[in-house]
């Protein structure tokens, strides 16, 4: 079949030609989001799940619901080895600028310009990677201590007058929370929390890895009474046949029941497998129907792409000793595994294993379900890994 024509869409954040399974936690949000623009209480939404479940994708349909109904937005990603300040403040900057153009809000917004050139310029010596453009000189006073945590306080307090002034509010869209250190998750907690107080519109929707909740536990005590942790899972069967049928049937081709049977199975309902899936099984079949054999043919090549992307792009991150410390799960099976199961594959005791475990956890490759637990965040990494280290060379 013609490839140009070929709906399927796998990439990272990449989205789908059929958003499928998520539509209750849209309306959940939307709900959130008018509450708190009404005045009303509410919690801030941090989605959960593991890689390869559409978070990304989910948060940017979700802003983009967001600015069509009014709201100001900013969207930031927490990469590894960046401050929380420095990929707030250009982004906030944008917001400001934005609403200091609204003729009720403007001597507010300009107001929280004043405060964002004092909370850059007096975090510059902490956090050296804050870069933005200063429109207004400092207001001496305003969240210009060079205390993160009463500093970002102080300017989301005079930001969310201004939306609120603005008859709006401010949502905050953050992907990758997992990667934001603890103290600075503290401070973010810290402020939503006086926001909070203060019945301010200004609300965080993120999104992480399964660890992010007991992250933010950790950082401040009370982040369970200020944000709802939706989890974000493979989706139901009904969900993934859609994602697979409807984008077919939109150009004409239809998807055997054998063949789409093959396909859940073998993407076990994972948004970004199925678009990989997808893409194949169609670039295989020289016509309509997609069949069991088509997907059979596209079982090889959608793996080999994965290894390829989506699983060597993490494996290369790895030191030789987290690489046998996965294999050394991967052999236990999918997961989870107890400490003690994993240490004994490698013939080390518990304790020894300690920092390759800890360092797996900060990269984002494995999670703590319960205590003493261990598995992936990232699906089908068990399988990968006995096809990348083969045999019992690894021991």
């Amino acid at each position: 079949m013609d490839p140009i024509r070929n709906p399927y869409t796998p990439g990272a954040g990449t989205p789908p030609p059929e958003l499928a399974g998520r539509d209750n936690l849209r309306e959940i949000v939307r709900i959130a989001l008018e509450r708190i623009k009404a005045g009303r209480p509410t919690k801030s939404i941090l989605m959960v799940g593991l890689r390869g479940v559409g978070k990304t994708v989910l948060l940017d349909r979700l802003r983009e619901e967001a600015e069509a109904a009014g709201f100001l937005t900013i969207r930031v990603e927490a990469p590894e080895n960046r401050s929380l300040p420095a990929i707030l403040a250009p982004q906030l900057r944008q917001a400001l600028l934005k609403l200091s153009r609204t003729e009720q809000a403007r001597e507010l917004a300009q107001r929280a310009l004043r405060g964002l050139a004092g909370f850059a310029k007096a975090l510059k010596l902490k956090y050296a990677d804050i870069e933005v453009g200063f429109d207004l000189d400092p207001e001496p006073g305003l969240a210009d201590n060079g205390d993160l945590e009463h500093d970002l306080q102080a300017l989301l307090e005079v930001a969310g007058s201004a939306v609120k002034k603005a008859g709006t509010a401010l949502v905050m869209f953050v992907d990758e929370l997992q990667y934001v250190e603890e103290e600075q998750l503290a401070s973010l907690i810290t402020a939503l929390h006086r926001i909070a107080q203060r019945s301010l519109p200004v609300v965080l929707v993120g999104a992480g890895l399964p660890q992010l909740p007991g992250k933010m536990g950790r950082a401040k005590s009370y982040a369970e009474r200020l944000f709802d942790f939706p989890q974000i899972g493979p989706l139901p069967a009904a969900a993934a046949s859609l994602a697979i049928t409807k984008p077919a049937k939109d150009e004409g081709v239809s998807v055997n029941a054998d063949a789409l049977e093959r396909i859940l199975r073998e993407t076990q309902g994972y948004p970004y497998f199925l678009q990989e899936w997808g893409k194949h099984a169609w670039d295989v079949a020289d016509q309509s129907p997609i069949t069991l054999e088509h997907v059979e043919c596209a079982s090889v090549s959608a793996i080999a792409a994965l290894d390829e992307s989506f699983f060597r792009v993490r494996f290369d991150r790895l030191t030789p000793s987290e690489k046998k410390y996965l294999r050394a799960m991967s052999e236990l099976g999918p997961g989870p595994h107890r400490s003690g199961d994993i240490a004994e594959q490698l013939k080390r005791e518990v304790t020894s294993l300690g920092p390759t475990r800890s360092q797996l956890i900060v990269k984002g490759m494995i999670w703590s379900p319960s205590h003493g637990d261990t598995a992936f965040t990232v699906p089908l990494f068990d399988e990968f890994m006995k096809r990348t280290m083969p045999g019992d060379s690894w021991r």
